[in-house]
């Protein structure tokens, strides 16, 4: 609840008003005169300030420019009794949050303003909190999350972090994986020391040789100087390797000796160069069945994956789904400088429903365009892409029926065998429409070939 400090020559307002403001929980103070108030701002701090306009011994927009000078995050609610031009620009110009006539519907108009600033409050002092706590655990703000699987994820980037193991990162895309990759890094003795990044698949096979071993002078057309590879440029510190399921089985080769031997050598030359660099890479790809259909070397994924860790895809974390769109949003409004203050409930409860198939990214990128869009205090439904309102539609539990005795039969029945009896003939069925290759099969199931051999040994398949 807000700290407030309520400002006006009017006895019986500031009294409505404390009454009012307290019944809502808030805490409330009281002053009867501007050069009062000055002196409840020289020792103390407030979350918000709301006064008059017309004061006997000086204007509310005097008060308001004092209050921006020794308080200037404080909220600033102005309100009068006798509305004019001159008033209004003077308030919107010296920075008035909010400009309230009085009327009969004073106290409705300031209980809501004071209750959307309470919120947005509440949530720069969570996200503060939030951020002092990621901090300490990762060395980075970057990386938001309290669900246990995130927590998980945080100890281990702790406990990894010193050493000088190579890390597999796997996830879907947009779940934040050069986020964790930077993480080990600034926790790292290495942390004073280069992190240098590449995706290994934005290069054809021979660019990409070039840009991770180097070059003589020579070496091909166009070659006109010696260069130093990214090996060479991250000695002392972090290559961190994305997309790396992309990667040539004749490129693999070559990475794999140097994770080997340590040495590298660029294109052109007979001497190697020794180089001390700790490896983090990370695909999207699921590498059982990449390296059993032949597309990348198991010795290589041996060698990468020291440490795997795997990111969880934002739906399997959906309690950090309000904490990412917060953060975001007060990323995006403060860089376009628009007055949003938090996200309508309503909107929250779709972002939090919808499935997000794009993970961190596209929600990242969803409040980017809301905020971009809104042109009021909250962001609203209306902000939202079509795709998170119609998913929320067709995905709601109280939109759905609910009565399913038509399935039971009357005598009851055996849920776990029935459930595998339905497993068992599923994998019957995807085997035979693929001849029996159980890699195809396991994709026509939409499942990993690791999770196809534990249910086919589990049905006896």
């Amino acid at each position: 609840m807000a700290h407030i400090l309520v400002v006006d020559d009017e006895r019986s307002i500031c009294e409505l008003l404390e009454i009012t403001f307290r019944k809502d929980g808030h805490r409330v103070e009281l002053a009867s005169s501007g050069e009062q108030a000055k002196r409840r701002l020289e020792t103390q701090l407030f979350d918000i300030i709301v006064s008059d306009i017309n004061m006997r011994d000086m204007s509310g927009v005097d008060l308001l420019q004092y209050a921006r000078e020794v308080s200037p995050e404080t909220v600033f609610i102005l309100i009068t009794g006798v509305p004019t031009l001159s008033t209004a620009i003077d308030a919107v110009n010296f920075g008035a949050d909010r400009y309230v006539i009085k009327g009969d519907s004073l106290i409705d108009e300031l209980r809501q303003a004071v209750a959307k600033i309470s919120e947005s409050i509440e949530l720069k002092k969570e996200t503060g909190m939030l951020r002092r706590e990621l901090r300490r655990l990762t060395g980075l703000d970057h990386i938001i999350g309290t669900s246990p699987k995130m927590r998980e994820i945080f100890e281990l980037i702790q406990t990894i972090a010193p050493q000088s193991s190579r890390v597999l990162i796997t996830g879907e895309s947009g779940t934040g994986k050069e986020l964790v990759a930077r993480a080990i890094h600034e926790n790292s003795s290495r942390s004073k020391k280069p992190f240098i990044t590449i995706n290994c698949g934005a290069f054809p096979e021979t660019l990409l040789e070039s840009e991770l071993f180097g070059y003589m002078k020579g070496a091909f057309t166009g070659a006109g100087e010696n260069r130093h590879g990214l090996f060479k440029a991250a000695h002392g510190g972090t290559l961190f390797m994305d997309e790396i399921g992309n990667m040539s089985l004749t490129m693999q080769v070559k990475l794999y000796r140097v994770l080997q031997e340590g040495k590298v050598r660029p294109l052109g030359s007979t001497a190697e160069e020794d180089v001390d660099v700790r490896v983090i890479a990370a695909t999207n790809k699921d590498f059982e069945k990449e390296i059993a259909e032949g597309r990348f070397r198991e010795d290589l994924y041996y060698r990468l994956s020291v440490i795997p860790i795997h990111l969880p895809p934002l739906r399997e974390r959906r309690e950090d789904i309000a904490l990412l769109a917060r953060s975001f949003l007060d990323r995006y409004r403060k860089s376009m400088s628009k007055a949003i203050e938090a996200i309508e409930p309503k909107a929250m409860e779709r972002l939090e429903a919808y499935d997000w198939p794009g993970n961190v990214r596209e929600l990242e990128n969803t409040i980017e365009r809301a905020v971009a869009l809104e042109t009021g205090r909250w962001v609203t439904m209306e902000g939202l892409p079509e795709r998170i309102t119609r998913y929320y539609q067709e995905h709601r539990p109280d939109l759905k029926p609910t009565n399913h005795d038509h399935l039971l039969p009357d005598g009851g029945l055996d849920l776990e065998q029935k459930i595998g009896e339905i497993e068992r003939a599923y994998l019957l069925a995807a085997l035979e429409c693929t001849g029996g290759v159980r890699v195809r099969a396991s994709e026509l199931l939409k499942m990993s070939y690791r999770s196809f051999r534990h249910y086919a040994k589990k049905h006896g398949v």
